[in-house]
């Protein structure tokens, strides 16, 4: 993990709630868990609007395909 200085106005208030309900002991970690979280979901977004883009074969037989092996 890269650690890069950074100097940004953020939130005091909004900090300290996140800070306070995350259960976290510094400014530090509250910022990364919540930019961590932030990937995540945004992630699970896209992967989200996959679902009924899929198209499946009917007759497919995934048992008989592991057979094979």
């Amino acid at each position: 993990m890269c650690g890069v200085a950074t100097n940004l106005q953020i939130d005091d208030r909004l900090l300290a709630k996140a800070q306070k309900v995350g259960g976290f002991r510094t400014k530090k970690e509250t910022v990364n868990e919540a930019l961590a979280e932030f990937v995540r979901r945004r992630e699970q977004r896209e992967i989200a609007q996959l679902f009924g883009s899929i198209d499946f074969v009917s007759g497919f037989d995934h048992k008989k395909l592991r057979a094979k092996r």
